[in-house]
């Protein structure tokens, strides 16, 4: 069975709608699929209208992923099996909604002052129907202002401690944890080798993530080396955190694919060991 649970779509920095994700899932014959836009969850009823059209099956599972604050850190949160029509977690994504938008308008007037004039109208319509992100601002930057990779925009612009850099006020890992749960669902450490930091912290964060209550960590993702893997298996069974597996995906390419190298250790328990809507597929 190939599972997938971290997956992004337009409604953030995806480049395909619900609809075109799930029959992409198709195409890769992934059976489960969690699609986890940030901080909100309004491109799944597209993909469960799309995918009950379908003839093939395909378990999707409602997801998000929260972006967080933790020691200067951006730590971002996936939120497995939530309730999408959860007034109060409606209501707490709204907050996230908010501060991003107060987040692109400083970006953006800190792209001016480089020299780069009209970058929030570009980076909207980009977004469409999705929230700005950081990654709209590198494209725009890439497609209208002559920089040469997206790489590049995050290097000297846009990532940490660069010039038209803002942080953002997110709320912390616990608090981000309890949202999840309260919305019935697990949460999940995500994509923990991706973050800059060094092992010492990395491990600082994992103890701090199971002692605010987390429930799974993702041990598979693509772009992980020996070392990082055997360091993160060993955290997720120190910790007793159950193992999650998810691509990150947000548009076809040559390093990322949906349910293409997902495997976890099997020394570790999955996240869907007891899950019903799975278990019935096995």
């Amino acid at each position: 069975m190939k599972i997938d649970l971290h997956s992004h779509t337009k409604f953030s920095d995806g480049h395909l709608t619900p609809a075109e994700l799930v029959l992409r899932a198709h195409t890769m014959q992934v059976d489960v699929l969690a699609i986890t836009d940030h901080d909100t969850v309004a491109g799944l009823s597209e993909a469960h209208a799309t995918q009950a059209q379908q003839k093939r099956a395909l378990t999707l599972i409602d997801g998000v992923e929260i972006s967080t604050l933790w020691h200067s850190f951006d730590i971002h949160v996936v939120g497995l099996n939530v309730n999408r029509n959860c007034p109060t977690f409606l209501a707490r994504l709204q907050q996230q909604a908010d501060t991003r938008e107060e987040r692109a308008e400083l970006i953006a007037e800190k792209l001016e002052k480089c020299g780069f004039e009209g970058v929030l109208a570009r980076a909207k319509a980009l977004a469409g129907v999705g929230q700005v992100t950081r990654a709209h601002f590198a494209r725009v930057l890439v497609n209208n202002y002559g920089v040469p990779t997206m790489n590049d925009a995050f290097k000297k612009y846009l990532g940490k401690g660069k010039r038209a850099a803002v942080k953002a006020q997110w709320p912390s890992i616990d608090t981000a944890i309890s949202w999840i749960q309260d919305a019935g669902g697990q949460a999940v450490l995500a994509h923990p080798a991706h973050y800059d930091m060094t092992a010492k912290w990395l491990r600082r964060l994992v103890a701090f993530f199971e002692q605010s209550g987390g429930d799974a960590i993702e041990t598979a993702f693509p772009g992980i080396n020996k070392t990082k893997q055997e360091l993160i298996n060993e955290l997720a069974e120190n910790h007793g955190l159950y193992a999650s597996a998810g691509s990150d995906f947000h548009f076809p390419s040559r390093w990322t694919e949906l349910g293409k190298n997902l495997g976890i250790n099997s020394k570790l328990t999955p996240v869907w060991h007891n899950w019903q809507h799975i278990e019935q597929r096995t």
